[in-house]
């Protein structure tokens, strides 16, 4: 079985890059892989490259991979009350790799993680320093994983799903101060997500996955003005738009994700795709250009702008 096969894109300093799909897709494995944390066996790699800073991330031992965990490469998990450890102190924990990776002795950590928190908003950050997980809210504890993850100022923070665990508003607030952290500080972000619906407002660049693959690519301006891929249609017609009618049912992609160990000889999407034909059940299709850099994964993209243009 293959979680992922044959993606491919690219972030720059400063740029957000969304991954966007259904739980199953190969969103989290992927971003895993570049970190090293897929568990060996049963994961392994068979194929590809993963290109950090002039460097094949692959052909690195573990030494080196754990040395660049945190220090250049960070991570934000999806629920920081399970990636926190409810027995250390918030300060513990935001200082151990700062002594780690930048060398910082306990009084240069202490002021450096006061100054991280209070980078991200959290008010009296001296004093959050002696408290521990159970203690904050969970929007509190989702802005310690970004302290954490800015603490050794890395070229690139992978965000799996940081705000899953959050109501609304402060989905929002994290959203927005993650985005204007990148922006100043020039960090590159893969902002992992299965809703289109806050991409939109930040990031710039978005590819959708679907069993694996990559179906389309481009910016969230062409992507969202000219979805070209059913599924990514179907993504957008589930979520709630305050320019339609407020009586108007979402309409639902049908079916269910496919069984990632049972794919057929042709497109994934095919069983729940209404605009299906034979091609669609005996060939995977390529990635392809719709325009620019605009690609969409689709034998049926015609009749699918047909009816978007009726």
């Amino acid at each position: 079985m293959q979680a992922v096969n044959g993606i491919s894109y690219s972030v720059s300093s400063g740029e957000i890059v969304a991954i966007v799909g259904e739980s199953g897709s190969g969103k989290s494995v992927s971003a895993l892989t570049v970190l090293g944390l897929v568990q060996t066996p049963p994961g392994r790699i068979v194929n590809g490259k993963i290109l950090f800073d002039g460097s094949n991330l692959l052909t690195l031992d573990d030494q080196a991979i754990r040395d660049m965990r945190g220090r250049d490469i960070a991570m934000v998990f999806q629920e920081p009350m399970s990636s926190l450890n409810p027995v250390l102190s918030i300060g513990r924990q935001l200082t151990e790799s700062m002594k780690l990776h930048l060398g910082l002795d306990k009084v240069e950590a202490n002021n450096r993680a006061v100054e991280l928190l209070t980078m991200v908003g959290i008010s009296d950050p001296a004093g959050r320093l002696k408290q521990y997980p159970h203690q904050l809210s969970g929007g509190m504890r989702q802005r310690v994983m970004i302290a954490m993850a800015l603490s050794c100022k890395p070229k690139l923070i992978i965000a799996d799903e940081p705000t899953t665990a959050l109501d609304v508003t402060i989905q929002a607030q994290v959203l927005s101060l993650m985005q204007d952290l990148c922006k100043q500080m020039g960090v590159a972000l893969v902002l992992i997500t299965h809703n289109l619906g806050i991409v939109a407002r930040y990031a710039e660049q978005v590819n959708v996955m679907y069993a694996g693959r990559i179906v389309e690519a481009g910016s969230a301006l062409e992507v969202y003005a000219n979805p070209s891929h059913p599924y990514t249609v179907g993504l957008l017609n589930s979520v709630p738009r305050l320019d339609q009618d407020r009586g108007k049912p979402l309409d639902p992609i049908p079916g269910n994700p496919p069984d990632m160990a049972a794919l057929g000889a042709g497109c994934a999407f095919a069983a729940r795709c209404r605009f299906a034909g034979d091609r669609c059940q005996n060939e995977v299709p390529p990635l392809t250009s719709v325009d620019g850099s605009h690609q969409s994964a689709c034998w049926e993209i015609d009749a699918l702008h047909q009816e978007s243009a009726a």
